[in-house]
């Protein structure tokens, strides 16, 4: 079979984009699998409760990703799709061809189900992350991360024992509480101190890594909610982030003590129409453009 060119997927290592790397593969694509370093292992948020983890991490994974060429293994029902195609459409070269398995009949008849692509994995020996008792995704970056799709699906369930790898369990976390400083400059976090401790975190990393750590062992930062999607559609998903949540509420605080009433009004419409440009992926838009530094 002669190749149709070189396809570049980005791989999480997750059950959809391993079947679909092996499937690009038999479809006479040189398959190059796109890795994106977002920290795997701002104060943003959608639905009033949720902090755009995953959204503000495909901005520069997608970016990127158009400079080499594009396939993409999201679903028809997710964010990500709008999120990678209108990069694809708004950055060079502009004669990039976007690949979607899960458009192509080829594909979406032969796995109509997350079950099957498990048998297709098993049969081709493809290590993935799911078992039949695990049976969701999860998108993990240094901001959160979130699981969707499985037993998640119907809200009925309750998150599984050992789901959350980010934060403790609030009814095993600990019963003495830490005490924080989180000293800001022109709204950005720049120190936090544990006034019990007397330990002091400065560099933006170091910060982060610390308040993940402190927070999580407290159970704070896992929400349960039910998106409402660019294309119309619900999904429940449950997510974590520990640093994200401390920082947005000690944000918010500042900005009560800070901000006249009427700017403050203003700056939250313009966050959360931010919010929204984020989570549908148009962060190559004008309008994102005005927003961004406001």
């Amino acid at each position: 079979m002669s190749s149709k060119g070189s396809a570049v997927p980005p791989y999480s290592g997750g059950l959809d984009t391993s079947c679909i790397l092996g499937f690009l593969k038999e479809q006479g694509y040189d398959v190059i699998a796109y890795l994106s370093d977002t920290g795997q292992e701002e104060d943003f948020q959608e639905e009033n409760r949720y902090l755009l983890g995953t959204s503000l991490a495909r901005p520069g994974s997608a970016s990127k990703q158009v400079e080499i060429y594009v396939s993409h293994g999201t679903t028809g029902k997710g964010n990500d799709l709008g999120r990678f195609e209108l990069t694809a459409t708004r950055c060079p070269p502009p004669q990039i061809k976007v690949i979607a398995p899960w458009r192509m009949p080829e594909f979406y008849n032969q796995f109509k189900s997350r079950n099957h692509l498990m048998k297709q994995a098993k049969q081709h020996r493809i290590p993935i992350p799911v078992t039949p008792q695990s049976l969701w995704s999860m998108d993990e970056n240094f901001m959160h991360i979130s699981y969707q799709a499985g037993i998640l699906e119907n809200p009925k369930n309750q998150a599984p024992p050992g789901l959350y790898t980010k934060t403790q369990d609030p009814a095993k976390a600990l019963n003495t509480p830490d005490i924080l400083d989180i000293e800001f400059k022109k709204g950005v976090p720049v120190k936090v101190t544990n006034v019990k401790v007397g330990t002091t975190h400065q560099t933006s990393l170091e910060l982060f890594v610390y308040l993940n750590e402190v927070a999580g062992k407290h159970g704070v930062g896992h929400i349960d909610i039910a998106e409402n999607r660019f294309n119309g559609m619900k999904s429940r998903g449950i997510c974590e982030a520990p640093a994200g949540t401390i920082l947005y509420h000690t944000h918010l605080d500042i900005k009560a003590f800070t901000t006249y009433r009427e700017v403050r009004k203003i700056k939250q419409g313009l966050g959360l129409k931010f919010a929204e440009l984020m989570y549908t992926g148009f962060w190559h838009s004008l309008e994102c453009e005005i927003c961004l530094p406001l």
